[in-house]
């Protein structure tokens, strides 16, 4: 066996040849058959094979070899070595170099003799290649004629299959992270191309939820024209219970036609078709405007406003903010069986530090409409949820308050429409008291959906 050069001079020129292999190559089987290329000249050898074990099998495939001869290279695809079974087997399995001295004089490698004599190799040597620790595969050198290895020849040969082994790992997780990161891509796509799904069904969903709600107020709208007119006794007077039942009618489908409005107003809001009208207003008059088109449910609820004695200009839409105010104080009323429902207006000359990232952009005062009550109150961790569309707290079938929850999502919405946003505090017990804020010099150009969370 070569020992042409020093071997300090060798090991040199080994590890910057497979150090090259691994910076030049794409692929771990670059990485092994370019190492093979510049080593095996440096080592002696006539050529040299990488084994290398699939995944939970005992059986080593032939994923490189250099200067194998040319009539049995056909074989190299479909040749296979047991883990355990000849040399190359024995380094894996015992995790150790195996050299074979001579083949033709070594009883131990009898069944190798005739192999070795068409291929024309007469020793070998055998060193495992780990992978994390574990013995992963093997590096087989083969030599034309026998003799045993020198010192340095060993410790030469270590160096190659350890190179070789760190090589070959870092170039699979290189490939194994490029793998991942294509199946990321993919995957990217895939999710793009949901997304884009979502949201046309999202879309086409609003647009159903618009077109149902106008049909069904056409219909709805002509029982309520024909109710009324049996109230106010058109057709003929009516008796004590006939009043009864169709005042019971009116009510159920003026309490219908709210609930379809709601949705109408809420599918046009997240499909961008809210109008927003401006005009200079009196907060003062909102304030009470709302509060004068509601009533409390009992007579246990004490209902006070506090609102100064002279005008609050400010510059929004004033149909939609004492919509809101309407559905801040239904939903408090709902939630009190006693005690008192305040609404009180106060001004700011900038925006609250807490105020919610969608209104941010308010530049200038703020007009600050607090309802507050002294109902059931709500744990902070439900903030959340309590604004979502549909839901309540309590979203069993048999909770106590009844409603759609569309009124707090509604509201939201409205209100960030408006360039403002909805506030609130609370605690289980004590009540709460939710804040319509909006800006005094009017909103924010706005034209895209507004974003309402689905419960």
């Amino acid at each position: 066996m070569s020992e042409t050069a020093a071997p300090s001079l060798r090991e040199l020129q080994v590890a910057r040849e497979i150090a090259h292999a691994f910076l030049t190559a794409t692929r771990p089987t670059d990485v092994y058959r370019l190492a093979l290329e510049q080593v095996v000249p440096l080592v002696g050898a006539a050529f040299a094979c990488v084994f290398l074990r699939d995944p939970g099998d005992d059986l080593m495939r032939v994923v490189a070899a250099h200067n194998w001869p040319a009539e049995h290279a056909s074989f190299l695809g479909s040749m296979r070595v047991r883990v355990g079974l000849g040399p190359t087997g024995r380094a894996v399995a015992d995790n150790e170099v195996v050299e074979v001295h001579d083949v033709f004089a070594d009883p131990a490698a009898e069944d190798w003799r005739e192999p070795a004599e068409e291929l024309g190799f007469a020793s070998s040597v055998s060193l495992p290649l780990c992978f994390r620790r574990e013995p992963a595969g093997a590096l087989t050198f083969y030599f034309r004629d026998p003799g045993e290895l020198c010192e340095a020849d060993r410790s030469l040969l270590r160096l190659v299959a350890d190179q070789l082994a760190a090589a070959a790992e870092k170039a699979h997780l290189i490939e194994d992270l490029q793998k991942a990161n294509q199946r990321l891509r993919t995957q990217n796509v895939e999710l793009e191309a949901r997304y884009r799904q979502a949201e046309e069904a999202r879309r086409l969903k609003n647009e159903f939820l618009a077109n149902v709600s106008h049909e069904l107020r056409t219909p709805l709208t002509a029982i309520l024209g024909f109710a009324y007119l049996l109230r106010e006794g058109i057709p003929g007077e009516l008796g004590g219970e006939q009043a009864a039942a169709v005042e019971k009618i009116e009510a159920a489908g003026a309490t219908l036609m709210g609930l379809i409005n709601d949705l109408l107003d809420l599918t046009h809001l997240r499909l961008g078709r809210t109008t927003v009208e401006l005009e200079e207003c009196d907060a003062v008059a909102l304030a009470h405007a709302a509060l004068s088109s509601l009533n409390p449910p009992t007579t246990e609820i004490d209902v006070r406003c506090e609102t100064p004695d002279e005008p609050v200009p400010a510059l929004t839409d004033p149909v939609i903010a004492v919509r809101i105010l309407q559905n801040l104080l239904s939903n408090a009323f709902k939630f009190t069986a006693e005690g008192s429902v305040t609404l009180r207006l106060n001004t700011l000359p900038a925006p609250p530090p807490s105020l919610s990232e969608h209104a941010l952009g308010i530049d200038g005062g703020v007009v600050l409409w607090e309802v507050e009550d002294t109902g059931i109150g709500i744990d902070e961790s439900d903030f959340e949820i309590i604004f979502d569309e549909f839901r309540q707290v309590d979203g069993s079938a048999t909770r106590r308050y009844g409603g759609t929850g569309m009124g707090l999502a509604l509201s939201l919405g409205l209100a960030r429409r408006l360039g403002g946003d909805i506030a609130v505090r609370s605690a289980p017990g004590k009540g709460s008291t939710f804040t319509l804020i909006l800006p005094t010099r009017g909103p924010a150009a706005r034209t895209a959906p507004i974003e309402i969370r689905a419960g």
